[in-house]
C-alpha cells in the first residue's frame, strides 16, 4: 500500500499495472461489439431483438456475478478473482471461435454465442471488482477515485481500440480470428497476473450484500439511468448506421471511447475540486445532449459528434458517484460495495439490448437514442435531488 508521500506518477504506474487486466478484457469486448450484431442479424438471420439479447446477455451475466465477485474478492483476495476472470474470458473466446465456425447450424451457433456472452460477462464481473480492489489495496483508499477513473479509462480505451481491430480482423482473416484473439489475450493476462504479488485481505466484519446494496442504491440509480445511453450505442450503432446507409460505424465506438478517456484524463480532478454530485449533474446533462444529437443526426459527422459528447458526458458519472458510495462502506466490505455499485451499470447495459431492440422494431433505430436521452435526463433530475438532499442532511447534522 502506498504512503501519503508517494509521488502521483508512481501511484498511477501501480494502478495501471493492475487495471491492465481490465484493458485486456475490454479489448476483447471491443472486438465483438461492431461485429456480433451484424453476424446475428445477417449471417444467422435473426431479428434486431435477438441481436440485442445476444449483446445484452453479457451485461446480465455480469450483473448476476457481482455479488459473488465482491464476496470472493473480500474473502479470498483480489488476485484470485482476477485469475478466475481471465480463465472465464478464455473460455468465452473458445465458444466464440466455435460459434463463428458453425454458422451453418444457426441455432447451435446462436446458443454458443449466448454461452460465450455469459462467460465473458462473468469474466467482466470478476475482473472489474478484482482489479479495482487490487488497485485500491496497492495505492490506498485515499486514491479510490483515481483507481475507479483509471479502470474506466482502460475499459473504454479497450473498446475504442478493439472495435476497429475487430472489424479489421474479421474482414481480413475471418470471424474465427475474433475467438482466437480473445484466447490469446486471456492467456497473456494469466501469465502476467500469476507473477504479481497478491493484495492483503482486509479483516473485519463483512456486511450483508443486501445491506451494502441499500446504501449504494441512490448513487447506482443515477448511474443506471445514464449508462443505458452507452448500452444503446454499443449494441445498435452498427444497425443504426446500416439503416441510414452510412459506412464505418465502428468509428462511433472509437470516438466514444476516445472522448470518454480524454475527459477522464483531463477532468478527473474536478471530482475532488467541485464534488461528486456537481460533476455528475453536469456530465449527465452533456450526455443527454449527445444522445439527442444522435437521434436527429442528419449525417455521419453529426453522429460522430453525438457519440463524442455522449462519451465525454458519461465519463465522470461513474467515478464521481462511486467515490460517494464506496466511502460509506467499511473497508472490510469494500469489494462488496464496488460490486453492488457496479450492479446498476450492468443492469442498465443488460436492459438496453432487449429493450432498445424492441423499440427499434416498432419505431426505428433512431428512436432508441431519444429514449436513452430521456432516461439520462431522468438521471440528471435524480442526481440533482440527491445532491440537494445530501447537502440538507449535512447542514442539519452540523446544526444539531
Amino acid at each position: 500500500m502506498s504512503s501519503p508521500e508517494q509521488r502521483p506518477f508512481a501511484v498511477t504506474l501501480q494502478i495501471v499495472s493492475i487495471v491492465s487486466f481490465t484493458f485486456l478484457l475490454f479489448l476483447c469486448i471491443g472486438f465483438l461489439l461492431p461485429v456480433l450484431p451484424g453476424f446475428v442479424h445477417h449471417e444467422l438471420g435473426f431479428g434486431a431483438t435477438t441481436a440485442g439479447l445476444v449483446i445484452g446477455a453479457q451485461y446480465l451475466s455480469t450483473l448476476a456475478s457481482r455479488p459473488l465477485a465482491g464476496r470472493l474478492t473480500d474473502t479470498r483476495g483480489a488476485k484470485r478473482a482476477v485469475l478466475y476472470g481471465l480463465l472465464a474470458l478464455g473460455a468465452g473466446g473458445l465458444l466464440v471461435l466455435l460459434a463463428t465456425s458453425l454458422q451453418a447450424l444457426v441455432w447451435v451457433s446462436l446458443a454458443l454465442l449466448l454461452l460465450s456472452r455469459l462467460l465473458i460477462g462473468f469474466a467482466q464481473g470478476l475482473l472489474g471488482i478484482g482489479t479495482a480492489s487490487w488497485g485500491i489495496a496497492r495505492v490506498g483508499a485515499q486514491n479510490t477515485a483515481k483507481v475507479i477513473s483509471w479502470n474506466g479509462i482502460v475499459c473504454y480505451g479497450g473498446i475504442a481500440l478493439g472495435a476497429p481491430l475487430g472489424v479489421i480482423l474479421s474482414s481480413r482473416l475471418g470471424l474465427w480470428s475474433l475467438g482466437s484473439g480473445i484466447l490469446l489475450l486471456a492467456g497473456i493476462g494469466l501469465l502476467l497476473a500469476r507473477g504479481k504479488a497478491p493484495a492483503p485481505i482486509v479483516q473485519g466484519t463483512r456486511m450483508a450484500f443486501v445491506a451494502v446494496l441499500g446504501r449504494v442504491l441512490p448513487y447506482g440509480l443515477c448511474v443506471a439511468l445514464g449508462s443505458i445511453g452507452f448500452g444503446s450505442l454499443a449494441t445498435f450503432i452498427t444497425l443504426y448506421y446500416g439503416s441510414r446507409g452510412w459506412a464505418d460505424p465502428a468509428w462511433c465506438l472509437s470516438l466514444f471511447g476516445i472522448s470518454f478517456v480524454g475527459a477522464r484524463l483531463l477532468f478527473s480532478g474536478c471530482i475532488n475540486r467541485f464534488g461528486g454530485f456537481n460533476v455528475a449533474v453536469a456530465c449527465l446533462l452533456l450526455e443527454s445532449v449527445g444522445l439527442l444529437l444522435l437521434w436527429q443526426a442528419p449525417s455521419p459527422a453529426f453522429a460522430l459528434l453525438g457519440s463524442a459528447l455522449t462519451g465525454a458526458g458519461l465519463s465522470l458519472v461513474y467515478p464521481a458517484l462511486g467515490v460517494e458510495a464506496v466511502l460509506r462502506i467499511p473497508a472490510s466490505s469494500r469489494s462488496s460495495a464496488l460490486g453492488a455499485y457496479a450492479l446498476f451499470f450492468d443492469l442498465a447495459l443488460g436492459i438496453a439490448g432487449p429493450l432498445m431492440g424492441a423499440i427499434a422494431a416498432q419505431a426505428g433505430y433512431a428512436a432508441i437514442f431519444l429514449v436513452a436521452a430521456l432516461l439520462a435526463i431522468a438521471g440528471f433530475a435524480v442526481c440533482l435531488w440527491l445532491s440537494r438532499h445530501t447537502r440538507q442532511r449535512h447542514e442539519e447534522l452540523h446544526f444539531d
